[in-house]
């Protein structure tokens, strides 16, 4: 990657970011890990798109083929009914959808499109940890003259705070990640343990599960966990980014905290007793331990109930039930999120007021949200539909009827505050997982691992151009 520079018209830009903002591996993404839809052209598409790609076929059927049309990359589950929905519904424009792959495919095309200056669609799902990593090469546009501030009274503050950078908005909130703790009670009945609601309990429980004679570990710490481990530490405040795309060139950089620290020595203990596993996330291995009883809790997003439920050797006969995340005792009530997406208009969009408006209005219906809740298990930030008491008090089989919005997710998303990601949060979670790995081998100390963190992070932004403040 070569370093920030002001061009001849006083913009910052970054050459060659796509390095930066390519999310290596699984992302924690919304769909929780959807393969997304085949990209191939149905029957009946329109032979090209009128957007940001000549040669781009639709994966859907354009509905009125005299109306502008906005080419737009997204991976959600089930959206091709969200597509045809709003296709129906408005004459003057038209999506024309193509999934040009999940999470860190589509980074990478996108990321070819813009040192191309060509390519690029006019509209693109984006996980709202990389909108960082893409503001700062000017290839999103800043959504405010294009009525963002008309809908942002629908999203809480936490998912506006996601997408929004000094004054500028760069992309509408779409689905979030609001977490809590999955757990088998079939387990914990069993073994005769209580359900922690607390971070000491948690630990005592991991203790009297084993006691017990469960031969599994109460949950898995992943040292891949990224956004994940990222939203462990932020339930204790946790703030190691300071940035403002306002002042690009500058950054604060503050992650080895005493209490970062006292998190991540709280899971080396757990790790150094053998209470809890240390399986990367997302793996073969992983997925099959989520549903066998190996782990009896998942500490999840709220898209996770939906990734359990598509893992195809799961238990039928497993009681799965939700609670609320536990809390650091003595300590304010703090809520965390571990993904979320959204809808940015790229700097290539021949129509960014159109593109706008598919991005405020694809996802703002009651019936779209349906879909996207009912067949792609996705959790809404857009608050008519979040707050409505339908998604309150929709019950879900795969809990035994539990209403699980209800009593986890909706206090969680209610209370998310927002969390500042770098520009260059590809490498800090490489950074993060080479740092927890190496603690959980025994070759440092938490305090030692966060140190190192914080060093290499601040040389890797003087490194980069950025001046760097403590």
């Amino acid at each position: 990657m070569q370093a920030i520079r002001r061009t001849a018209h006083g913009r910052w830009v970054a050459a060659g970011l796509g390095a930066v903002v390519a999310l290596s591996g699984l992302t924690a993404c919304s769909s929780g890990g959807s393969t997304g839809t085949d990209t191939s052209a149905s029957d009946g598409a329109s032979s090209s798109s009128d957007g940001g790609s000549s040669d781009t076929t639709c994966t859907n059927e354009i509905k009125k083929p005299d109306a502008e049309q906005v080419l737009v990359w997204a991976w959600y589950p089930a959206f091709e009914g969200v597509v045809d929905l709003f296709n129906e519904t408005h004459d003057d424009v038209q999506v024309c959808w193509t999934n040009a792959g999940q999470g860190n495919d589509e980074y990478t095309k996108f990321s070819t499109a813009i040192e191309a200056g060509t390519g690029a669609p006019d509209l693109i799902m984006l996980e709202s940890e990389v909108l960082p990593s893409f503001e700062i090469r000017n290839s999103l546009v800043d959504l405010v003259p294009y009525g963002a501030d008309d809908v942002k009274a629908d999203y809480t503050d936490g998912a506006w705070k996601d997408v929004t950078s000094g004054d500028a908005v760069y992309a509408i909130p779409v689905d979030g990640g609001p977490m809590g703790m999955l757990y088998r009670q079939d387990i914990f009945d069993k073994y005769g343990v209580s359900v922690p609601t607390t971070w000491e309990e948690f630990a005592q429980a991991a203790q009297d599960l084993k006691d017990a004679g469960y031969d599994g570990v109460i949950t898995d710490f992943p040292t891949n966990g990224r956004a994940y481990n990222t939203a462990l530490f932020a339930q204790v405040g946790w703030t190691p980014f300071t940035y403002d795309i306002t002042n690009p060139a500058d950054i604060g950089i503050n992650v080895s905290t005493p209490e970062a620290v006292d998190v991540l020595s709280y899971w080396n203990d757990l790790v150094s007793k053998g209470l809890v596993g240390t399986d990367d996330a997302f793996t073969a291995d992983y997925n099959t331990k989520l549903v066998d009883g190996s782990y009896a809790v998942y500490l999840a997003a709220a898209w996770g109930p939906g990734y359990l439920k598509g893992l195809s050797d799961a238990d039928p006969n497993a009681e799965w039930r939700a609670a609320p995340i536990p809390q650091w005792a003595g300590q304010p009530e703090q809520q965390i999120n571990w993904g979320g997406s959204t809808f940015a208009v790229t700097s290539q969009a021949k129509d960014p007021e159109a593109a706008a408006l598919v991005a405020k209005e694809i996802f703002g219906t009651e019936d779209a949200w349906k879909i996207g809740i009912e067949e792609g298990a996705l959790f809404p930030l857009w608050k008519p539909i979040l707050e409505s008491d339908y998604f309150k008090n929709l019950e879900y089989p795969f809990f035994g009827g539990q209403q699980i919005n209800n009593d986890v997710f909706l206090a969680a998303a209610a209370g998310y505050s927002g969390f500042t990601f770098s520009p260059f949060q590809n490498y800090a979670y490489d950074q993060q997982t080479a740092e927890i790995y190496s603690m959980v081998q025994g070759e440092k100390s938490p305090q030692e691992a966060m140190d190192s963190l914080d060093s290499t992070l601040v040389q890797y932004a003087k490194d980069q151009g950025f001046t760097v403040t403590n």
